[in-house]
């Protein structure tokens, strides 16, 4: 699925022009460790709570763990019936089922064994439309290897989740499905939670309703784009259209849209509907590129973005500077081009100084407030997540 490394790496020796040169062992040793990164699992499974961090933690589980059954991996779709022992995804799989007693860290996950009765989102949303559906593709993935055939309470889950999501969500003139639940409002964070989860399905289903729901993934990075992008800066703005709204151009925001965006469009490269939606595939590798270089534009020198990414008043923030460092990456790898690397690179440096000795990354927004930093001894969750799956992306890039 994936363009061989050698030639962007060639490339790197060329990109003289570019704020930092790069070599192959300058970008080999700007990681984590992975003593450090098991310390950032932990803690990541220990404070991930609600519906969103859940959901990003078990995408960053399977990019860490389980990188064959990853949308990023070299065909992973689908993706075996019976898993092998060496990629049996123990950890993702239990965060869609009730756990054994022995995997106390998921305890208090248990989505399709908690799921109430008559619900179609797969856990409570707090309001939002699209967060609960980040789960989805566990879910899916637990579906599709579970060794009881006759067992259907993880299809039912999942298609349960993408009615909500397609039929009874409210949606704008055009079709963008909102983010919340009780008015039309359109929030760039939706755009990691559901397209993956609607390409997913389609992709395992194959055939034209699969091409389908592989279409409306797509047709909805493209009116979420179609809203929140800023002209000036090719940037999305936070949330657009409703009361209570955020015109800024938050880092975090515009991570969550480009990381959505390409499990979207790896999604696609991987489907039976790859060589038929070649166009979709340009855009959006386009549209995750036009987002990297507004972001980076707006980068200081010592590696980091800022929360509010064109505001240099605000504060620097680590969450979407390490969310737009993976995206950096996973773009490298999929279109060769070493353009965003020399950013990427020193974004991961800078991860990496953040990271404390305990595995905690400091520096983060606060991701309930958006707009002013974790409180002293305070983590973010999905912070936490970024980290493991910035970690996937560089051990991917360099493979």
């Amino acid at each position: 699925m994936h363009l061989q490394l050698l030639p962007v790496f060639a490339c790197l020796a060329a990109a003289a022009a570019a704020p930092t040169s790069t070599t192959p062992s300058s970008v080999a040793s700007a990681g984590l460790s992975d003593a450090l990164i098991a310390k950032v699992r932990a803690n990541a499974l220990n404070i991930s709570t609600h519906s969103w961090e859940i959901g990003t933690l078990a995408e960053a589980l399977t990019e860490l763990e389980w990188p064959a059954l990853s949308v990023f991996g070299a065909d992973a779709i689908p993706p075996p019936r019976r898993l092998p022992a060496r990629e049996n995804a123990r950890d993702v799989l239990q965060i869609a089922e009730q756990p054994q007693a022995d995997l106390k860290p998921f305890v208090q996950y248990r989505v399709v064994a908690n799921k109430a009765p008559g619900s179609l989102p797969l856990i409570d949303g707090d309001g939002a439309v699209g967060d609960p559906a980040s789960i989805g593709s566990a879910v899916l993935l637990r579906n599709w290897t579970r060794p009881d055939l006759k067992n259907t309470s993880f299809s039912d889950a999942a298609a349960g989740q993408l009615q909500y999501l397609l039929q009874d969500a409210p949606r704008t003139p055009e079709g963008a499905i909102s983010h919340r639940e009780s008015q039309v409002q359109l929030w760039a964070d939706f755009v990691y939670m559901a397209p993956p989860f609607i390409a997913y399905y389609g992709a395992l289903q194959g055939g034209k309703a699969g091409q389908a729901l592989l279409q409306e993934a797509y047709d909805q990075c493209r009116l979420y784009r179609d809203v929140l992008r800023d002209p000036q800066t090719g940037l999305w703005h936070h949330i657009l259209l409703g009361d209570g709204t955020d015109d800024s151009l938050w880092g975090t925001g515009n991570g969550w849209a480009a990381a959505g965006m390409l499990r979207v469009l790896e999604t696609i490269r991987g489907s039976a509907s790859a060589k038929v939606m070649k166009e979709q595939q340009k855009n959006l590798t386009s549209w995750v590129d036009e987002i990297l270089t507004g972001a980076w534009q707006y980068q200081h020198p010592n590696g980091t973005l800022f929360n509010y990414l064109n505001d240099a008043t605000s504060f620097a923030d680590t969450s979407s500077t390490a969310l737009l460092a993976t995206s950096s990456f996973r773009l490298a790898t999929l279109t060769g081009s070493p353009r965003h690397i020399p950013a990427a690179v020193r974004a991961l440096r800078l991860i990496r100084a953040s990271v404390d000795a305990d595995g905690w990354l400091q520096g983060t927004v606060d991701p309930l407030s958006f707009s002013t930093p974790s409180a002293p001894g305070v983590h973010s969750p999905e912070g936490q997540s970024f980290v493991l799956l910035l970690h996937s992306a560089w051990r991917d890039f360099l493979a």
